[in-house]
C-alpha cells in the first residue's frame, strides 16, 4: 500500500516539472520573437537618437541618399535663434537636394517649441542623449558650445563640422563647396 502513494506522488512531480519546462520554453520563444528595444547610439556616423516629438527614432542611416546638414540647437541658445531663419531658408531652397535634420542638445527648456517657432516642421528632429547634459552626439563631434552644424555626404560620411553660428551665406557657400550644390 505504501508503494502506490509514492508512485502517484512521483507522477505528479513529473507532470509539474514537465509543465514548468513547457511554460519556460513558451516564454523563451515569445521573448525572442518579440520586438527588441531600440538601441540608441551617439556615434558620429552611425547615430540613432529618439525623436524629439512622439515615439520612434531618427537614424543617420535613414537620411542617406542626399547630403545631410545636421543642425544642433537648444531653446536657451541665442546664437541658435540667430542662425535658424537662414538655416530654414536654405533648407527650403534646397529641398530634394540636401536633407536637413535637427538635434535638440544640451536642452533645459522647450526645444520642440523653438523648432516650431522657427518653422522647422519638415525636418526629422531628434533629442540628443547621454553625455554630460543630454549631449552625447554633440560631445562625440568634439563640440564645446552651441550651435553646431555637421555636414554628411550622401553616403553618411562626416565631412565637416562647424562650431558656432553659421550665417545663411556661409551655409550656402559650404554646401556648394562640400557637395557641389548651388542654391
Amino acid at each position: 500500500m505504501t508503494i502506490r502513494p509514492v508512485r502517484a506522488l512521483a507522477w505528479r512531480a513529473i507532470v509539474v516539472v514537465a509543465v514548468a519546462v513547457i511554460a519556460l520554453l513558451v516564454a523563451t520563444r515569445a521573448s525572442s520573437s518579440a520586438p527588441q528595444p531600440v538601441t540608441n547610439s551617439t556615434q558620429p556616423t552611425t547615430w540613432q537618437l529618439p525623436r524629439l516629438s512622439g515615439g520612434g527614432v531618427v537614424r543617420m542611416s535613414d537620411l542617406h541618399g542626399h547630403p545631410v546638414v545636421l543642425d544642433f540647437f537648444a531653446s536657451w541658445c541665442t546664437s541658435c535663434r540667430g542662425e535658424l531663419p537662414g538655416m530654414v531658408a536654405v533648407a527650403h531652397d534646397l529641398a530634394g537636394k540636401v536633407t536637413f535634420a535637427g538635434v535638440d542638445s544640451l536642452e533645459n527648456g522647450e526645444g520642440l517649441a523653438m523648432a516650431r517657432r522657427y518653422g522647422i516642421t519638415g525636418w526629422p528632429l531628434a533629442r540628443d542623449i547621454g553625455g554630460v547634459q543630454d549631449s552625447g552626439l554633440h560631445d562625440a563631434l568634439g563640440a564645446r558650445g552651441m550651435p553646431l552644424t555637421a555636414f554628411y555626404s550622401s553616403s553618411g560620411r562626416l565631412v565637416s563640422v562647424v562650431m558656432g553660428a553659421i550665417s545663411e551665406d556661409d551655409l550656402r557657400s559650404r554646401i556648394s563647396s562640400l557637395f557641389g550644390i548651388a542654391s
